[in-house]
Formats: structure tokens, sequence, C-alpha cells
């Protein structure tokens, strides 16, 4: 049987190998479009919406969104025979590492997305409560002040808490908390704009989002 820093390095590495994978820059280059060359040049769902292929949108984020549940589920099902603590603490190290991956894979010089959709897919994966109430909070924000970007600051900024008070694993926790902050990184300029009150709504095109 592997020990446990095995268990946990073969987590974090396939787990960043697979959340690499540029599904929006796949997806786009079928179509004959380099997403990293349209509009503010990100590689996520929202950037290949500006392309007005609708399709290529919703095949990334389901890319995006299923990579990061496929890494958690890939652990659970590799670390089956361990013990409880061991297994969530493994799932968790390969969600946030596919997370990560996202951000800054590999293939593409370190240069990803902002993370929305994985960290979507990774919570519900690992804890279906809280990527639960993640979803549900970006969506009463989107609905009601009609920002992207402010949906997913408040939906990371609140999902750790909310995972501890329903009583979620600690790992899952934790990880939440290491995807929020990176969020928050990554969303630097749009925190930026905010702050500015430049920041477009959805359904207004804009470049920098």
């Amino acid at each position: 049987m592997l020990s446990q820093p095995i268990i946990y390095a073969l987590a974090v590495l396939g787990g960043y190998l697979l959340g690499s994978i540029p599904f929006g820059v796949l997806t786009t280059k079928l179509a004959g479009i380099d997403i990293r060359e349209v509009g503010s040049g990100n590689i996520g769902a929202t950037n290949v919406l500006r392309t007005g292929r609708k399709d290529l949108a919703l095949i990334t984020f389901l890319g995006d969104t299923g990579k990061g549940a496929m890494a958690v589920g890939i652990a659970f099902a590799a670390l089956l025979t361990v013990d409880m603590a061991t297994r969530q603490t493994g799932m968790a190290l390969a969600g946030a590492a596919a997370f990560l991956g996202h951000l800054f894979p590999v293939w593409l010089k370190f240069k990803g997305g902002k993370g929305v959709a994985t960290f979507l897919g990774t919570l519900f994966a690992a804890a279906w409560p809280m990527g639960l109430a993640a979803g549900a909070i970006w969506l009463l924000v989107a609905f009601t002040l009609r920002i992207s970007s402010l949906s997913a600051l408040v939906a990371a900024a609140l999902i750790a808490p909310v995972g501890f008070l329903i009583d979620q694993p600690y790992p899952f926790v934790l990880m939440s908390l290491f995807m929020a902050v990176l969020i928050y990184i990554r969303h630097k300029d749009n925190i930026k704009r905010l702050m500015a009150g430049t920041e477009p709504k959805i359904g207004k095109k804009d470049k920098t989002a």
C-alpha cells in the first residue's frame, strides 16, 4: 500500500494535470478561433461567449466544471480502500490542484482562466451542499445586481464560512478557502472596476472582464 505522502503527491499531480486541460482554447480552435485573441484573452466560458458561439461557451463551461469534478471523483475512486480522513484529504488536494491547474496551466505557460466554473464543479463533487450553496449565492447576486464578477466574489467569500456552519469536512472547507483566495487574486482587475463603479453588468459587452 502506498504511503500517505505518495498518495497525496499523486492526487496533486493528477489533479493539476487534469485541471490544466484548456477546454476554452481547444474548443475554439476547432472552430478556427484563438480565444486568447478575443475580448479579454481569458480562456473561460465568459470570454468564449464573446465569440458569439453559445455552443462553444457551453462546452467550455461544462469542460471546466467537469475537470474539477472529475479530479475529485478519480481521487475518491482511487482511495476507497483507505480511511475516511485520508480519502477526504486526497479528494481536497486533487480538487485544489485541478483548480490551480486551470488558473495556471502548464500547457499555456501558466496563463489560464479565472476559475469560477472549476470552483463550482470541484465543490459539487467534493461536498455537494457547499456546491449547491455556492451556486445559489452566485445566482442570487447575479439576478439581483447583474454583475457576474461580483457574484463569483461573493460566492467565493461566503462558501468557507457556510461549509463550516453546515459541518462539512474540514479538508473541503480548507479547499474552498484556498480556491476563494485565488479567485480574489485572479479577479483583482474586476475588483478595481467594481470599486470604481465601472464593472459591466451581465449582458453588456466588455473587453476586460
